[in-house]
């Protein structure tokens, strides 16, 4: 993706090449996609024949950039007279404002043509590289170019137009222009994808009266000017915090359940849809900077939370949803994604962020409204999720061709292994989400007596909290090593491998205080802290891979989690010496924080290595400076107040943090860096 040029609004989202051409086939995710599916596969300019050179490129907004071109000769000197501009912005599809610019003594003829084209493929046929099964076909009409795709009854379109005349063929638009001494010519190109019905269709292709960038423009400055102002002495803190604000905004999106409320997708470009876990670990990092986002995240989940048993789509009474997509193989069902259930997390984590939006916000009324899903939930936690009641969650994917092996958050394929290296076998227990459930048994037994009115249920909860924590810090316990099992596997054997998912222990508050600093001094040792952040796995474990997806990379999302928890444990220093090195890393990222990036050891490498398909901008890795900057501050939300209990790690002198929203209103946070905190 690094040279790639994006630009994206909720689900619908353009990726080109630097010249802004796209020429996108199987496997590769350049076009122009609006709801999982690819209307536009290519777009390529020409100028009597020729393809120009790059001159800039100005990425203005997430939702509009420039391309500066021009005709040149091949030589070291651009010796061109002629520029070419093109401003493209986009909205249910994009448009394209293309100018060319004469700067010579002389008029010119130019042929200038697009080459267009659309493939239609649903983006699980771009990423795993399958073949379409319907028909394309094309429509040459006198002021516009329709191509289309048809399956049975599902059939998509692309119309294009120009506002200036253009001769359309099957292949794209041309137009013939001469351009005289010192003069330009411009055409503003609409390219628009659409659905089935024709109504449906005459009417997006005619597209807004005003320019939805105006709009856009507004709408992005005002999510920048609710979130609280932050002012410190590092700039790398400063510049990632106003990039993470930007691209949360770039990654909200409506849903159809809730379409006047935002919510945040997971990530450009193979995932801008709704992922409940994503979701949701987004909304509690952002929480107290854009609480509307977990509001909106809680009550699209809670309205799709599963009711009835269904195999193929793995679901159960009370889970929560953790994929929804609305391309061909879902409405053909050769996906489950409809939505799909396949996530072990989710239900534990969205009783978490519900007990923590209500510590933040004191939104009562919305914690009444979801009583009803919070129960179902926990009975989910305690019967379909405990497969076979030994007290643990445990996954096993139901939809054997089609469903995820692995329903933790590390969901590739390879990522629960044995210290050998050897995969553990189904049914996986993974020790993170058994913390979530501690976790949110607690949580949940807060609200019951705060908001429900039911101490007994509460005393139930909190009960069976304690016995899963004292059940867990024996059963998962590797005392050889010191430190707690990966996971369980499909026998109770305990997979020893080393990873960073100790850390989200911490987080969650499951580990015995005994443990704890055995726990931290493998996280903050040199096996799993590279320098640049803890990675997923640690060097000398049998699958570790610096470059391998979830066996040895570092995730900054993970590194922010594990940062909070440490924290929890009184390991403040440690926490502030990570978000340091997380951070540090950002400024070699342009301050966009990835996806995640590759393991090498900092005294190595000397700067972060890419992972090369990483998402970018991702939502929970936008999230990560947010938290960061929390945890070093040291916000918690304590009845009526925030409370404040800064740990700054060197060369940060002071952080200051205005009008942080709460039940408190509005208040400010300062922190300043003492001496005895490590550098």
């Amino acid at each position: 993706m690094s040279d790639s040029v994006s630009i994206l609004d909720g689900s619908t989202f353009a990726v080109s090449d630097r010249r802004g051409d796209m020429e996108g086939g199987v496997g590769d995710e350049r076009g122009l996609f609006r709801a999982d599916t690819r209307f536009l596969s290519r777009w390529v300019l020409t100028v009597n024949g020729n393809r120009p050179n790059v001159l800039s490129v100005d990425d203005v907004h997430y939702f509009e950039t420039q391309f500066f071109l021009a005709l040149t000769s091949g030589t070291i000197y651009v010796d061109s007279h002629l520029s070419v501009m093109r401003q493209r912005a986009i909205a249910d599809g994009f448009t394209e404002q293309l100018t060319l610019l004469n700067h010579g003594a002389e008029a010119i003829d130019l042929v200038v043509k697009i080459e267009a084209a659309a493939d239609f493929a649903d983006l699980f046929e771009v990423k795993d590289k399958l073949r379409k099964k319907g028909e394309h076909y094309t429509s040459v009409e006198p002021d516009r170019l329709v191509l289309g795709y048809r399956r049975d009854t599902y059939v998509r379109e692309t119309w294009i137009t120009s506002s200036e005349p253009a001769q359309f063929s099957a292949d794209g638009l041309e137009f013939r222009v001469r351009l005289q001494a010192q003069g330009s010519f411009s055409t503003r190109l609409k390219v628009c994808g659409v659905g089935r019905a024709r109504t449906q269709l005459a009417s997006a292709a005619t597209g807004r009266d005003v320019p939805r960038e105006v709009d856009m423009h507004a709408d992005v400055q005002a999510f920048v000017n609710a979130a609280p102002r932050l002012s410190c002495s590092w700039s790398p803190l400063q510049r990632s915090y106003e990039r993470s604000l930007v691209d949360l905004a770039a990654l909200r999106f409506r849903s159809p359940l809730i379409p006047d409320h935002v919510m945040p997708a997971a990530g450009l470009p193979w995932f801008m849809a709704m992922f409940g876990r994503d979701s949701l670990i987004t909304s509690l990092q952002a929480l107290p900077f854009a609480p509307d986002l977990a509001c909106t995240t809680l009550k699209v989940l809670a309205g799709m939370q599963a009711r009835t048993e269904d195999a193929f789509r793995d679901a159960e009474p009370g889970k929560i949803t953790h994929e929804l997509r609305f391309g061909e193989l879902t409405a053909f069902e050769e996906r489950p994604h409809s939505p799909y259930y396949g996530s072990a997390d989710a239900t534990p984590l969205f009783l978490i962020l519900l007990d923590e939006y209500e510590r933040w916000s004191g939104d009562r009324a919305l914690v009444q409204a979801l009583e009803r899903e919070a129960r179902a939930a926990i009975d989910w936690i305690d019967i379909h999720g405990d497969r076979d009641q030994d007290g643990y969650i445990e996954y096993s994917r139901r939809n054997e061709q089609t469903g995820l092996e692995n329903q933790c958050w590390k969901d590739s394929w390879d990522s629960i292994v044995f210290a050998d290296g050897s995969l553990a076998p189904l049914p996986r227990a993974t020790c993170e989400i058994q913390g979530y459930a501690y976790d949110a048994k607690m949580r949940t037994a807060r609200l019951a007596r705060a908001v429900w009115n039911d101490p007994q249920w509460a005393a139930t909860l909190e009960r069976s909290a304690a016995q899963l924590k004292q059940r867990f810090n024996r059963d998962f316990w590797i005392e050889k090593r010191g430190f707690f099992a990966l996971a369980l596997d499909g026998t109770k054997r305990k997979v020893d491998s080393l990873t960073s998912n100790i850390g989200h222990l911490l987080w969650s508050g499951i580990v015995d205080d005994n443990k704890a600093e055995r726990c931290v001094r493998h996280l903050m040792g040199d096996k799993l802290f590279s320098g640049w952040g803890i990675r997923t796995m640690a060097v000398g474990e049998g699958a570790y891979n610096p470059i391998g997806y979830h066996v040895g990379t570092v995730w900054p999302h993970d590194n922010s989690i594990i940062a909070w928890g440490l924290s929890r444990y009184g390991y403040r220093d440690e926490a502030a010496r990570l978000a340091r090195g997380v951070l540090e890393a950002s400024v070699f990222f342009h301050h966009r924080l990835p996806e995640a990036f590759a393991g090498y050891e900092r005294a190595t490498s000397r700067f972060p290595v890419e992972y090369p398909t990483a998402c970018s901008p991702q939502a929970w890795s936008s999230g990560a400076p947010l938290l960061f900057l929390r945890t070093m501050l040291g916000l918690e939300a304590e009845g009526e107040h925030l409370l404040i209990d800064a740990a700054i790690p060197q060369p940060i002198e002071r952080i200051e943090l205005l009008d942080i929203p709460g039940r408190w209103g509005r208040t400010d946070a300062f922190g300043r860096c003492r001496s005895d905190v490590a550098a």
